[in-house]
C-alpha cells in the first residue's frame, strides 16, 4: 500500500491524487466521445464541474450537519481537506440535483447525456479500485488460496486488484459499443449492468463489510435490485429502439 507520496518537502495523500488523475483522464476521454457523437462537449465539461462542486459543498455541508458537536468550539475543521470529513450520500444527492437542474436549464437529453458520461464513469471506477489498493481500504477477507495477499495482519483476498481488473475489462467493453449505439442510453445502461454484476461477486470476497444474512452483504442486496432496475429499463429501451429503426426503414 502507497498511502502517500513524497515529492521533496511536500506529503501528496496518493489515494486523493489518483482521484483526480482518473477525473482528468475520464472527462478527457468523455469530451472526445461527446463531440463523435455531436454532443456539446462544452455543456458536458460545464455539467461535470458544476457537479463537483455542489458535490463537494454538498458533502462537508451533511457531514457537519451529522457531526455538529465535533465543529462546536473547532470551526476551523469545516474547511479541512480531509476527505473523511465528507458525506459520500450527501455529496451524491447534491451532486445530481445540481446535474439535473443544469440539464434542464440548457435542455440536455437525458440518456444521450448518461452516455456521453459513461467513459468518465468507467474511468473514475479505475480511479477509485487504485484509490483502495493505495489506502489498503476495501480489503478482501482471509484466504488461503495462492493469490492472497498480506495485509492488515492476515492475508487476504486481493479485491481492490479484482476491483480494478474489473473496471478495465467494463471499459473495453463499453469502448466496443461505442460506435454501435442502437439506442440512446444504450453506453451507460450496459456500463451499469457490467460494473453492477462484478459488484456483485467482488462484495463477497470482502473483508470490511458487514453480512445481513447467510454471508450475504447489504451492499450486494442493493445491487442486485439496482440490477434488475437496469435490465428492466434497458430491455425496454432496445425493444423500443429495434422498432423505432424497423418503422424507419418500412417508411423509407
Amino acid at each position: 500500500m502507497f498511502p502517500t507520496i513524497q515529492v521533496g518537502p511536500l506529503n501528496i495523500q496518493a489515494p486523493g491524487l489518483i482521484i483526480i488523475i482518473s477525473l482528468w483522464v475520464g472527462l478527457n476521454l468523455a469530451e472526445k466521445f461527446a463531440k463523435r457523437r455531436s454532443y456539446p462537449a462544452d455543456r458536458l465539461f460545464n455539467l461535470v464541474f458544476i457537479s463537483l462542486i455542489a458535490g463537494s459543498l454538498g458533502a462537508r455541508l451533511f457531514f457537519i450537519l451529522g457531526n455538529l458537536n465535533s465543529f462546536t468550539g473547532n470551526s476551523i475543521n469545516v474547511f479541512s481537506l480531509n476527505p473523511g470529513l465528507l458525506d459520500p450520500l450527501g455529496g451524491l444527492v447534491t451532486a445530481t440535483l445540481a446535474a439535473y437542474i443544469y440539464g434542464q436549464k440548457y435542455k440536455l437529453p437525458l440518456w444521450e447525456t448518461l452516455d456521453a458520461l459513461t467513459p468518465l464513469f468507467a474511468v473514475m471506477m479505475i480511479g477509485i479500485g487504485l484509490s483502495h489498493l493505495s489506502s489498503g481500504n476495501a480489503y478482501g477477507m482471509e484466504t488461503s488460496f495462492l493469490w492472497g495477499v498480506d495485509l492488515w495482519g492476515a492475508k487476504r483476498h486481493p479485491s481492490q486488484v479484482f476491483e480494478i481488473v474489473a473496471s478495465l475489462i467494463t471499459l473495453a467493453l463499453i469502448w466496443h459499443d461505442f460506435s454501435r449505439v442502437k439506442f440512446p442510453g444504450q453506453i451507460f445502461l450496459k456500463f451499469s449492468m457490467i460494473t453492477l454484476i462484478w459488484i456483485i461477486l467482488i462484495e463477497g470476497l470482502r473483508g470490511d463489510s458487514q453480512t445481513v444474512m447467510a454471508g450475504v452483504r447489504s451492499e450486494q442486496i442493493g445491487a442486485f435490485v439496482i440490477l434488475a432496475i437496469v435490465f428492466f429499463v434497458y430491455e425496454k429501451r432496445l425493444s423500443n429502439g429495434e422498432t423505432m429503426s424497423m418503422g424507419g426503414v418500412q417508411n423509407g
